[in-house]
C-alpha cells in the first residue's frame, strides 16, 4: 500500500552560525515543502525519482535492496549522499527494507531547489517518518547540523530552538507582527553552501559565550518588540555581531547600500534569502535590481 509524508520547509530568522554553538535562534516553518511518496513493488530495487516544483524529474537513481549499493543513477555524487541517509535509516531501524521485495519511491518539491528552504531537511524528516527513526540523529549521524530545520519540518507554527547538552528544545511561540506586512524575503539568485559556511564559522576564533549571550537576548527581543523600528534595530545589531565574528560585510552594505529599508542575512551568509524591511516599492526595488523572487511574510509562513 501507497504511503506518503509530508514535510514544511524552513528559515532561521535569527541565531545563523550561533545556534550551532546553543544560542536561541528563531524560525518559521514555510509554506513550501516537500512530500515523499512511497509504493511497495516487487522490483527487488529501490527505485528513486526526484521531481520538482513544476513535476519535472531532476534526479533519479536506483539501489539493490541488500547493501543499497548504486545501481543506476542520473548524478552519482547526488546518489551516494542519498545511499548514506538510506543507510543510516536501515541501520536504525534494520527492518525498514528486510521485507520487502521493492520499492519506487517519489520526491515533490513545492519551491525551487535553489531557493534553501530545506531540500535536504525534508527530505530528512520525510525518510525518517516513513523509517520510523528519530530525524535529529538521522541528520546528525549522516551530516551534521543544528537540527531547526528538522524542527520546522516538524512545527506548524513559528518556533524558538535552542539546543542544550546535545538535545533540542523546541518550543511554538505565536510570532505575528502587527507590522508583518513591512516584512519581506529576498532570495539573492545564490545558493550557499551549508557544509561550507559552518566550516568557516567552526575556525573563527572568539568568545563564543558572548556571541550566544547576545544572540539569544536578540532573539527574545525580536519575538516581543512591539514595533517596526524596534525590530529593525534588531536586525541590525545581529548583523553587526556575525559581520564581526565572520569577518564579513553585512549584506545591506554589499549589495543594497542605497535601500532605504533594513535588510538582514538568514542562514548561511552570501546565498539564499535575506529578510527585507520595506513598504509597497520594495517589490520593485529588488526586481529593478535583478532580484525577482521577493515574498510577502504572509506568503512565506505558514
Amino acid at each position: 500500500m501507497k504511503k506518503s509524508f509530508y514535510s514544511n520547509g524552513k528559515l532561521l530568522l535569527s541565531g545563523e552560525y550561533a545556534i550551532l554553538d546553543g544560542a536561541l535562534g528563531l524560525a518559521i516553518p514555510t509554506s513550501y515543502g516537500q512530500s515523499l511518496h512511497v509504493t511497495p513493488t516487487t522490483s527487488g530495487f529501490l527505485e528513486w525519482s526526484s521531481l520538482d516544483e513544476n513535476d519535472k524529474i531532476w534526479f533519479t537513481a536506483t539501489f539493490d535492496l541488500t547493501h543499497l549499493n548504486v545501481v543506476a543513477t542520473s548524478d552519482e555524487g547526488m546518489a551516494k549522499t542519498l545511499a548514506t541517509l538510506l543507510l543510516e535509516a536501515n541501520a536504525q531501524n534494520p527492518l525498514l527494507l528486510i521485507d520487502g521485495d521493492g520499492f519506487q519511491i517519489e520526491t515533490h518539491l513545492t519551491f525551487p531547489k535553489s531557493w534553501g528552504l530545506g531540500t535536504s531537511s525534508t527530505l530528512i524528516n520525510n525518510l525518517a517518518q516513513w523509517a520510523r527513526v528519530d530525524a535529529y540523529q538521522l541528520l546528525w549521524n549522516a551530516f551534521g547540523g543544528s537540527g531547526y530545520d528538522i524542527a520546522c519540518a516538524q512545527h506548524n507554527s513559528p518556533i524558538t530552538y535552542q539546543v542544550k547538552d546535545g538535545v533540542p528544545h523546541i518550543g511554538a511561540i505565536n510570532f505575528n507582527p502587527f507590522f508583518k506586512d513591512s516584512l519581506y524575503f529576498v532570495h539573492l539568485n545564490q545558493k550557499q553552501s551549508s557544509k561550507a559556511a559552518i566550516a568557516k564559522y567552526k575556525e573563527q576564533q572568539f568568545d563564543r559565550p558572548q556571541l550566544i549571550k547576545s544572540i539569544s537576548g536578540i532573539t527574545r527581543k525580536m519575538i516581543n518588540t512591539p514595533t517596526l523600528a524596534g525590530f529593525e534595530t534588531l536586525m541590525e545589531e545581529h548583523e553587526a555581531l556575525l559581520s564581526k565574528v565572520l569577518d564579513i560585510e553585512p549584506v545591506k552594505q554589499c549589495l543594497f547600500p542605497d535601500y532605504f529599508g533594513t535588510v538582514k542575512s538568514l542562514g548561511a551568509w552570501g546565498g539564499d534569502f535575506v529578510l527585507a524591511t520595506g513598504d509597497e516599492k520594495t517589490i520593485s526595488y529588488f526586481k529593478h535590481n535583478g532580484y525577482e523572487t521577493v515574498i510577502p511574510f504572509s506568503k512565506m509562513m505558514l
